[in-house]
């Protein structure tokens, strides 16, 4: 598969918005963003959202197809694994190649003996569904959910976040723009980048992505940071 421009993820997350401007309820949300997943992250075969019960049990929300579903069956009988690990240590969970030395050796065992599921990364999600749950990706191609995969994720995960939260509580489309502020602010950053460095909205993508892992800043902040600096120096 072929990997996604900025330009085709952008407009994803445009497609997404306007869903959510719309009015649709939590459920046409979860789908439209796991089908987002498979289409803007590099190497992305299956997508699910899930919800963590009391008894560590995982219930789909939502998934792109019966192998997505399938994982969350596996996970909850290895009692370990990505989605589990992102609701409870609340941090991104990627294993590019389950088939050595992986971080969930039941779950590996279960998922190469029954799929053909090779890599898995997830997200907690932060608001919405109780704040008990998780965008999980998986690959049938061995290292292919690369770290590059995984930054695109960590933003669909924050846009989840705030489209659940609009979409359960029927925040009124406003609302809903001022909790997506933070994803605008990475297309003016990258709008500026262009304009400085005369490259592409691709390369300019790349220096901000850079950016954002060399100073352990979060790829949002950091664009506001800069955004915030441009302001100042026309005033």
């Amino acid at each position: 598969m072929a990997t996604p421009s900025s330009r085709e993820t952008t407009a994803a997350f445009a497609s997404l918005a306007q869903l959510v401007y719309a009015g649709n309820g939590p459920d046409d949300v979860l789908g439209a963003i796991c089908r987002a997943a498979v289409e803007i992250m590099p190497g992305a075969d299956h997508a699910c959202i899930s919800t963590l019960h009391g008894n560590q049990q995982l219930v789909t929300r939502a998934a792109t197809d019966d192998v997505a579903r399938q994982m969350d069956q596996l996970e909850s009988a290895a009692h370990e694994g990505p989605c589990l690990d992102s609701i409870v240590e609340d941090s991104v969970q990627h294993d590019p190649d389950i088939r050595g030395n992986s971080k969930w050796p039941r779950l590996a065992e279960l998922t190469l003996s029954r799929t053909a599921v090779r890599g898995m990364v997830g997200y907690q999600l932060l608001d919405g569904l109780s704040g008990r749950a998780a965008l999980n990706v998986f690959s049938d191609t061995p290292g292919a959910l690369t770290n590059e995969s995984v930054d695109v994720g960590v933003v669909l995960a924050a846009f989840t976040s705030v489209a659940l939260a609009a979409a359960e509580r029927q925040l009124d489309a406003e609302n809903l723009r001022r909790g997506l502020e933070s994803n605008r602010e990475i297309g003016k950053a990258m709008g500026l980048l262009m304009a400085a460095h005369k490259v592409s909205d691709d390369e300019a993508f790349q220096i901000l992505r850079s950016a954002s892992s060399r100073t352990n800043v979060k790829l949002a902040v950091l664009a506001d940071r800069i955004t915030s600096s441009h302001r100042d120096n026309l005033a």
